[in-house]
């Protein structure tokens, strides 16, 4: 009798999963999660007032959270924040709009306390830039740019603890990047690929931007409609902050365990003059106090374009010489062990390592790109600090764990193609 109820179960179910998704275009999205504190985003066909009921794996009370609200104006998205949570606990949530179930099940689990009880978990991380999605209408004749989406599959069957976007998430092309309205189409093109649904709801996403998901390409400070593009870009990644550091793009920064990470914005202030700089003071002056004080025993520190490469072309820092030299000084004057740059933007995926022998400080930058953007081989590329065998030009996506005991902790850092196959290993011991 209990197995017929099962089964009669399971039918009714997959029954409700035919029905659940007349309402919403794209997500859920899983946002940041904290020990208390978890983000789901989603983006409605139409005007909706939502909420989600949520509840502990193993338990039957239900949780319910506030309303909330998916409007034109944002091209009905909208996040909420279910809170309080415990730790190291797994949930599952569906969202509803009034008494109708509009998504399936899905899960998340929050992080574990470990601080002054053991040594700083192990966890791993997905990241990776350049993803773009075709769009007939728009595109430039001849072969798509874009391709080979299963490898957002692959992705999602990863165990990651987050993703982190680099940045071109999206690609701003003409007819987008002159209108408001044009930056929330092409925003909204992208977060729709049926491709990209489970990714989205499998792991918590985080996101900084470069300049396709800014403004046009290699843009600058002058781009006049970059209110528009930041608006949008909050609207679709809701990271738990915007504006460190008394900026004004992008920039935000998170924990995780015993990593600290700083999510730059290299397009707000960013000079046409070479001479000028990327970051910004006050953008710049944030990062180095940030840097400086943190505890955390590795920094990533995440920026769209190359930072360590001294290859002075495309938009890799080398063209803002001083700036470039600047961190670098400041990173060794300061003895910041454990720096290590995750940069996208370049369509092939390379380390590069810059290493001072008398202060014994080394300086990484783990370039992942491209997702489902055309890559190329720039093997022949004059970085004098590429670490031998690291470069590839074919879609790939990054996983980065970071694991060990405090006395020896390791990153492990894995270069993998469309279908999850590791290009590359490579590991960075930290130092104490």
């Amino acid at each position: 009798m209990r197995f017929l109820f099962f089964i009669a179960f399971i039918i009714f179910s997959e029954f409700l999963s035919g029905q659940i998704n007349t309402l919403i275009k794209s997500g859920p999205m899983l946002g940041p999660i904290t020990y208390k504190d978890a983000t789901i985003w989603v983006q409605t066909k139409e005007s909706a007032t939502l909420h989600i009921e949520y509840h502990e794996v193993g338990h039957s009370s239900i949780y319910k959270s506030e309303e909330f609200s998916t409007k034109s104006k944002h091209h009905y998205t909208a996040s909420v924040h279910l809170f309080p949570l415990k730790d190291d606990t797994e949930y599952e949530y569906r969202i509803y709009n009034g008494q109708t179930i509009v998504s399936p099940i899905h899960k998340f689990k929050t992080p574990k306390y470990w601080r002054f009880r053991t040594d700083a978990p192990d966890f791993q991380f997905l990241t990776g830039s350049c993803l773009y999605i075709n769009d007939s209408i728009q595109d430039r004749p001849g072969k798509p740019y874009g391709g080979e989406y299963e490898i957002l599959k692959s992705m999602a069957k990863e165990q990651g603890d987050f993703m982190l976007w680099l940045g071109d998430n999206t690609y701003l092309r003409e007819g987008d990047f002159e209108s408001r309205n044009g930056i929330y189409y092409r925003q909204s093109h992208t977060r729709n690929l049926p491709e990209l649904q489970p990714f989205l709801a499998k792991m918590p996403h985080y996101a900084i931007w470069d300049d396709h998901d800014y403004g046009p390409n290699d843009s600058d400070w002058t781009y006049p409609l970059k209110k528009y593009s930041l608006q949008a870009f909050k609207d679709f990644w809701p990271n738990e902050a915007y504006g460190a550091g008394q900026t004004e793009g992008v920039t935000s920064g998170f924990i995780w365990n015993d990593c600290a990470f700083y999510c730059l914005d290299d397009r707000w202030y960013r000079t046409v003059d070479k001479d000028g700089t990327i970051l910004g003071d006050q953008q710049k002056y944030w990062l180095e106090e940030a840097l400086l004080s943190s505890p955390a025993a590795i920094k990533f520190v995440a920026v769209g374009g190359q930072f360590l490469s001294d290859l002075a072309d495309f938009e890799n820092f080398a063209n803002y010489a001083e700036e470039r030299q600047e961190i670098i000084d400041f990173i060794i004057a300061n003895k910041i062990k454990n720096v290590i740059f995750l940069t996208g933007d370049r369509h092939h995926s390379e380390i590069s390592k810059y290493e001072d022998t008398d202060s014994g400080i080394t300086i990484y930058d783990i370039t992942a790109s491209a997702i489902t953007s055309t890559t190329y081989d720039h093997s022949n590329e004059k970085n004098t600090l590429r670490v031998n065998g690291s470069m590839f030009g074919v879609r790939n996506y990054t996983v980065i764990h970071v694991e060990g005991t405090s006395d020896q902790r390791h990153v492990n850092v894995s270069f993998k193609d469309k279908n999850g196959n590791v290009l590359y290993n490579y590991k960075i011991n930290v130092l104490k």
